[in-house]
Parts: structure tokens; sequence; C-alpha cells
């Protein structure tokens, strides 16, 4: 358990009806008692009988904070005191609800610091429940994702991993894979007691089965899912000037992205997330596709090219007021094999559907014509693309346990250990190498469930946190 007591403003930057301080640690009832006073007249008749405030937990408290040396009052506030075996950190938790005007907030965090509190570190205080025991670490991890989800769908999941659902289930692959393990070692130990060909048969057979299709179906929930927490990769692309920037802006309904009439501005990748129907979307605004000589627009194209490797679903933008020219067939080419929406941009221009453009290779992919400019179809466009992002989600509406990336991965290196171990069995290798991957395995679970890992792993988890939680 840390000694020292931290301190940090837990509610998001600006103003706000409330601001709240929150204090962990050994010192939190020391601290708050020297800058808080109590309003001795909102007390119960019988003062006598109600406790102090350190004895009290889960209680709000009404009165002042001051400043000890100017005797100065900074703000009106509520006070709440958790004692540790009850709260979020199951340290001494103080949290102090002041109004929230981020002058204010800053003012009372600086006089926390002052009497004996250090600022926290990001995600330190979900950090220490982990580090106490409280949660564990896929339940640390779901806590992140509860504050970052963009959907409704992916608020379900990471709820239902903070209950402890995904523990359970990999508690439950680690608890057979260790009792195979131990019948690997009793083998090894005591080999007249346990028969080597009915361990083979045994092992096989539970590794092939329950270990391995329950690591399969978690993993497969992974691919399936996980676009729920990570959002669609819905990439926009084209050649240049035919109103791509324009048109990711009509989309989020805001101007994000640079629009001029010179080809070839935008250089960079331009990401933002959007809700199309429910589901959560990665849009990117990417350079025009063609070929120049320009070093930095090169180098916006390569990132271009990237983007699309890694998309869900490609937007190929075309101008409907023109013929298809070399460039659209050269881009449509490289991007055949993908999911793709055609958009037909500059609908303006000709007062009409598009024609000859239509008629090319990509007529029979899904479509929709539109004008950036005039902000019109839009909406049907809108309602196109749900469609398409809805064959990417998983049939069905039953609640789903989605491991994130470095569970998927630690889930797969578990995979491939015990696949390892069947291998070993069927080419009749000694026992003790047939437990070294087993074992290989277990690690793999441990480290999803935090049971040991080392502080560069915590902190590249917690550093996603905010300051604050």
């Amino acid at each position: 358990m840390e000694s020292d007591t931290i301190a940090a403003i837990a509610t998001p930057a600006g103003s706000g009806g409330i601001g709240i301080i929150k204090i962990s640690g050994n010192a939190a009832n020391d601290i708050a008692e020297r800058i808080f006073k109590q309003r001795e007249n909102l007390k119960p008749a019988a003062p006598e009988a109600d406790p102090p405030l350190r004895n009290e937990s889960h209680r709000l408290s009404y009165g002042h904070i001051y400043d000890p040396k100017t005797g100065k009052i900074l703000d009106e506030v509520l006070l709440a005191r958790m004692r540790a075996n009850q709260s979020y950190t199951r340290e001494t938790i103080v949290e102090i609800n002041a109004h929230g005007g981020p002058a204010v907030v800053r003012a009372i965090l600086a006089l926390v610091l002052r009497y004996g509190a250090r600022l926290a570190e990001p995600g330190e205080f979900t950090k220490r429940a982990y580090l106490n025991g409280r949660i564990d670490l896929t339940q640390a991890e779901a806590i992140v994702d509860i504050i970052t989800a963009r959907s409704q769908k992916a608020l379900e999941i990471a709820a239902l991993q903070l209950k402890g659902g995904l523990r359970e289930r990999i508690e439950a692959i680690r608890d057979e894979l260790l009792e195979t393990l131990v019948t690997v070692e009793a083998g090894i130990d005591f080999p007249e007691e346990v028969p080597s060909a009915e361990t083979a048969d045994g092992l096989r057979e539970r590794l092939k089965g329950t270990i391995a299709g329950e690591m399969d179906v978690l993993i497969r929930q992974y691919e399936d899912g996980h676009i729920y927490r990570d959002g669609i990769r819905l990439v926009v692309l084209g050649k240049p000037n035919v109103g791509k920037s324009s048109l990711v802006n009509r989309l989020l309904e805001r101007d994000r992205v640079i629009v001029t009439a010179v080809p070839g501005t935008t250089r960079d990748i331009i990401e933002e997330n959007l809700v199309l129907h429910g589901m959560p979307v990665v849009i990117s605004d990417t350079a025009g596709l063609r070929q120049t000589t320009d070093p930095v627009e090169m180098a916006g194209i390569r990132k271009t090219e990237a983007a699309i490797e890694q998309a869900d679903v490609l937007l190929f933008v075309l101008d409907a007021a023109s013929p298809a020219t070399e460039e659209d067939r050269w881009i449509y080419g490289r991007i055949r094999d993908k999911q793709t929406v055609v958009v037909y941009n500059k609908t303006d221009l000709i007062g009409e559907s598009p024609g000859s453009v239509q008629q090319e290779d990509w007529a029979g992919r899904p479509s929709s014509a539109v004008s950036a400019l005039g902000n019109t179809g839009i909406g049907e466009l809108r309602s196109v693309l749900a469609r398409v992002c809805e064959g990417k989600t998983p049939n069905g509406d039953d609640d789903r346990l989605v491991p994130n990336l470095r569970q998927a991965r630690l889930l797969a290196d578990g995979r491939n250990a015990v696949e390892a171990a069947v291998s070993a069995i069927d080419e009749g290798l000694p026992a003790e190498l047939i437990a070294i991957d087993l074992k290989d395995g277990l690690r793999a679970l441990d480290d999803i469930l935090g049971n040991a890992v080392g502080a560069d792993l915590l902190s590249g988890i917690f550093d996603r946190f905010c300051i604050g939680k």
C-alpha cells in the first residue's frame, strides 16, 4: 500500500455546478480537519450524540473551506469522508464538493497540497484500488472503458466487465489449465501412479476441448465486438479537390477540417469521432490520392495508404459533375477488395443524379449522391453508412464479454502455448517440456488478471486514465 496521500480535481476542467477535490491516503482526515470548518448550527439537536468528523463514513458534512494562515473562507462546501475498508481505493478518502468554478477548485486543491498531499498521477486512484486488492486488472481497464465509452453498447460491455464477468471467465480457464499442469507434474514426480497413456489422452482432450475452446470464444468475441469499444474505422478518400474535407465537416456537423479550393490542402490524417445510429465511428479525412513529386504531399499519401489498410469501411468520393477519370479508376483499383461506399459529391453543379460516373466498375457498390456545399443528401448518406456499418457488428443483442486489445493478445499467447503443449503431447515429448508450455499459458492468463505484472505494464495501463480517477 502506498504511504503518501494523493489529491486531485475529480471533475472535468472548466466551469460547472460542482467541482470535486478527492483526497486519498492516511493523512486525508488530518488535512480535511485543518482546512474544513463544520457549521455547528446545522448539527442535530443533541450535538453530543453526533460523532466527530473522522468517525463518520459516507455522510455529507456542511461547512466551509478556509485558509488557516489567513483565516479567509474559500468556499461553502459539502465534505464526505469514507473509511479505508469502504472506499474506492481501500484507503481513507475525503471528497470536497465545492462550487465548480476553476479558480475556487484550484485554490482548494492548492490548500490540500500545502497541508500534506501530493498531486495524483493519471489513474492513480484506480491504481491504488488495484494494488490494494479491491479490483483486478480487468476491472481497472473496464473503468477507463466506461469513462471513454462512445455508445450505449460500449458502456454495457464495460459495465459487464466491471462486475467481474471477464475475470470469472479467465479464472475458470486458468483453473482448468492449472489442474492440467498439476496432472502433468504429478506424472513427472509419481510416474507409477499416473500412467502416461491415460495422462496423454486426458490432457489432449482437456487442452483441445475446454481450455482452447474457451480461449477461442473470447478471442472471437474480441475480433467481432471490439468495434463497440474502439469504433468502426471509416476512411474518406478520393482524388484531390473532390470535396472530401467538406463532406467530413458535414458528417461531423461542424467545421473541423480546413476547406480551400486548392488541391492537396489535406496533408495529414485528421480523425474525429461520431455516432451513426448508436454505433461509434472514427472518421478519417485523408490526403487526396494522386501521383505527385511534392515530398510533403507524398508523405500524406503514404499515410492515406496506411489508413486504407486499417479501415473497416471506405468512403470513396467522386465528382458527380465530371466523368470518371483515370485517377478515379486508379484509386478504385487499389480499394476494390475493401468494403466501400461510393459518394457522388457536388450534385449542386448538375441539378440531377450523376450519369456517366455511375456506369463504372463501382456502380454496384452502396452509394449516395450529395452536395457537401449545399448540405443536401447528407441524411441519406448517413443512413447508407449506418446500414453498411451495421454489417460490421456482431449479430444478436446478447450480452457479451469483449476483451480489449491487450487482453486479446495475451489470450492469443495463452492459446499458442496450449497448442504447443498439445503438439508436444502428440509428438511424445517429455512431460517436462509439456509443463513448460502450460506454465507459459498460465503466465499469459495471470498477466490478464494482473496477478504478476511489472511496473512498466501498470504505467502503460493507468496512464490512459485522467488525473482524478
